[in-house]
């Protein structure tokens, strides 16, 4: 099916993720296509009318001083603008490091493409088609990931812009071949940028939105396998589901604090932990007592950070916009990402919270002190067991506590001093994609250790509930149980592959559906 961009259907996470990864088709509406040749026929309107417009009749940066169309007549000189606004995108490429995967250049089309679709960049038709075309044609600009501040994603956006004039390389079926080479093979007209085209390709955060998006879909589902771990880490050492009654979430109203316990008991419901008596210990150590309030700190910060890309997603952040049905071009700075930059952040911090609980969990788990099962989960004395993947858990969590640290709040002032604060959204988001590829491997390990766990426990193997017994056995259907010391890489790189599928999850383990609400919700 094709998605409409700028009808009535809203851009969500978890769509954005399916176009992306999937290659599904997009399309405008024709009320979108209406906005966007509306806007750019007012375009011209302003400029023959003699507006000073950003971008357009002026420089850019520092430079919005100067007049760049100005004929020897004093009236705008129009047949310029091809020539500056081709070079907007060139001089902006100046991206460095590593290259976006071709599913995060697919994002980050799109998340402009969702911007254009709004109907304020000014851009013309054929440029925005061309954008559009590039997308579903599966063609993907080569796009450095370093060197957006996050006042808009000036460099890495440049890089998709300059495809369009015509310029760098680009990947196509695990090719990659310079543009003008491309467009004549496949067959697809590379536009003549004009008007305000150069300056719409580049002016969006739309790099930032369309990687949180991405990694939004990604972490949705590390959470959701997380609240099995934790499940199976309760099954593990016996514990008290005393903390995860609904009179303790009635008595203190923590937002998401009943929606988590409430799922934490569903995955342990038919079991031996849901009846009198079945719990070791009347208070267990508070990584475990606190699973529930833990947990519902990331549901409220992740959704948080959904909304906020969300929002993005389905608004227009150019400036200047150009508003035709007010007749009115506004200098604008709906560019800051700050709140975005703020939610990862937040996002950030939450998970490295919980990573610090399910390292603990495993600590007690391992000590025969805490969970009366043999030292380091081994059945045979002396031998090893899970003693030195203590230290992979430990530098996992050290990872994940160092990347959840907030940037700063002050970066180097740049265009003359002009632009003298920045988000660093993208660099945000960045962060929290590293921390994410930490906790995908940590929360794996967990899984491995309670499985092992309950191996360990007679008693408690066949007892289950039934999210349990379901979890366990995928766990046991990739990774065998620890018997005598072998190496567990290969094991904890298996499952670590494995809980990132799709069809790892059962609908009844999703604390967290992206495809059920919008940021309407």
């Amino acid at each position: 099916m094709t998605f409409i961009l700028g009808g009535d259907t809203a851009l969500t996470v978890a769509t954005l993720a399916r176009i992306a990864r999937e290659h599904q088709p997009v399309a405008f509406s024709p009320a979108a296509l209406l906005r966007i040749k509306t806007g750019f026929s007012f375009l011209y309107q302003r400029i023959t009318a003699g507006d000073r417009i950003y971008g357009v009749t002026t420089g850019l940066g520092a430079g919005v001083d100067t007049a760049v169309l100005s004929g020897a007549d004093g009236q705008a000189d129009i047949a310029r603008l091809p020539d500056i606004q081709q070079r907007i995108p060139l001089a902006r490429a100046v991206g460095v490091g590593p290259l976006a995967e071709n599913a995060q250049v697919r994002a980050m089309m799109l998340a402009r493409l969702a911007g254009i679709a709004e109907g304020y960049s000014g851009i013309s038709l054929p440029s925005a088609q061309a954008l559009l075309n590039l997308l579903n044609l599966g063609v993907h600009p080569q796009v450095p990931l370093l060197g957006s501040i996050g006042e808009a994603d000036l460099a890495p956006l440049a890089h998709i812009g300059s495809a369009l004039a015509g310029d760098g390389l680009a990947e196509y079926r695990g090719q990659v071949t310079d543009i003008r080479t491309l467009a004549r093979t496949l067959g697809f007209t590379l536009p003549a940028l004009t008007g305000k085209d150069g300056l719409a390709l580049v002016s969006s955060n739309a790099a930032s939105v369309g990687l949180a998006a991405l990694l939004l879909a990604d972490i949705a589902q590390l959470i959701n396998v997380q609240a099995g771990a934790i499940a199976l880490s309760f099954e593990a050492f016996r514990a008290n589901t005393s903390p995860l009654s609904p009179w303790a979430s009635r008595i203190r109203r923590l937002p998401g604090g009943a929606e988590c316990a409430s799922h934490l008991l569903a995955l342990l419901d038919g079991g031996a932990l849901s009846r009198p008596g079945g719990a070791r210990l009347l208070q267990d150590p508070l990584s475990f007592r606190c699973s529930a309030s833990v947990l519902a700190s990331v549901y409220q910060a992740f959704n948080l950070a959904r909304r906020s890309t969300e929002l993005e997603l389905n608004s227009a952040d150019d400036n200047p916009a150009l508003i035709a049905e007010a007749e009115l071009v506004l200098p604008n700075a709906n560019f800051d990402a700050t709140h975005l930059a703020l939610a990862f952040e937040a996002l950030g911090l939450a998970l490295a919270r919980q990573a610090s609980c399910a390292a603990e969990r495993m600590m007690k788990l391992m000590s025969e002190g805490a969970s009366g099962l043999p030292r380091f989960l081994t059945p045979h004395p002396g031998q090893t067991g899970f003693a030195t993947l203590q230290k992979t858990i430990s530098a996992l969590t050290s990872d994940i506590v160092h990347q959840a640290n907030p940037l700063s709040a002050i970066t180097i002032p740049v265009a003359d001093r002009v632009e003298d604060y920045a988000s660093q959204a993208m660099a945000a988001v960045g962060k929290t994609a590293r921390l994410a590829g930490s906790l995908r491997y940590l929360v794996a390990i967990e899984l491995m250790v309670a499985a092992q766990a309950i191996d360990l426990r007679p008693d408690t193997k066949g007892q289950l509930g039934q999210g349990g017994a379901a979890i366990y056995g995928r766990v046991r259907a990739r990774v065998a149980g620890l018997d005598q010391d072998r190496a567990t890489a290969r094991d904890i790189e298996n499952l670590a592959q494995a809980i990132t599928t799709p069809g790892w999850l059962t609908a009844g383990e999703r604390l967290l559906d992206i495809g059920q609400e919008s940021f309407h919700s």
